[in-house]
């Protein structure tokens, strides 16, 4: 089954769904925005993804809820994943701050048709990285960026290992960001920023179940 590249480049948070499973499934591996993690409760953003080669798609990014892990704010993270071999997977993680980094400590997806399942420890990415663009890139200065959203006043960060830039705006959440262009010319645009945003995923998780990602029930 073909495979879908990697199409954000690594900044900041780092998702990686069922990365096994979805190897060979031809899942497309959803990495998150760099910007700046500051989320709000209810709130979010959705994004034009364009990729050299690839039709534009729509991606929007959600804060469902908050938490604790072992005494550290925890909050989840809803997104869609579309266009899989499945149809489209609405996926939430649980991205825990300590200490001025991110890591997942849990991965829930779920599928049409099929109950919400929780992955395996070992597929949640527990790297850690910084909660702000800043700490791994160089600030280019303010500039006002507009978009289908609005106009914003940013701050224009070029990472420093050459990955690409962001413009970011702290009236933007979850990630401030309000455009990203990388080096292989993919693009992030923000469309409008979301409020008053629920949870899609409402049912108790079952375990991960391989045989549903291959489209074969398991039910």
């Amino acid at each position: 089954m073909k495979s879908l590249k990697h199409t954000l480049a690594t900044a900041s948070l780092v998702f990686v769904m069922a990365a096994a499973a979805g190897a060979q499934m031809g899942m497309r591996q959803t990495q998150l925005p760099r910007g700046v993690f500051r989320p709000v409760v209810g709130q979010g953003a959705l994004y034009e993804k364009a990729d050299s080669g690839s039709p534009k798609r729509n991606v929007e990014f959600n804060v469902v809820a908050k938490d604790s892990v072992n005494g550290k704010d925890a909050y989840w993270l809803e997104f869609n994943i579309p266009d899989t071999p499945m149809g489209e997977v609405v996926s939430k993680i649980q991205v825990v701050v300590d200490n001025g980094v991110t890591y997942t400590a849990r991965t829930i997806v779920q599928m049409a048709g099929n109950p919400p399942m929780e992955m395996p420890a070992a597929m949640s990415s527990k790297a850690q990285t910084p909660v702000e663009i800043k700490d791994k890139a160089d600030d280019l200065g303010s500039e006002s960026v507009t978009t289908p959203a609005g106009t914003f006043s940013c701050e224009h960060y070029r990472a420093k290992d050459g990955s690409g830039d962001s413009w970011v705006s702290d009236k933007v959440t979850p990630f401030g960001l309000v455009k990203s262009v990388d080096k292989d010319g993919s693009t992030l645009t923000l469309l409008k920023t979301t409020s008053g945003v629920t949870d899609k995923i409402t049912a108790a998780p079952v375990p991960f179940n391989p045989m549903i990602f291959m489209g074969r029930g398991g039910r």
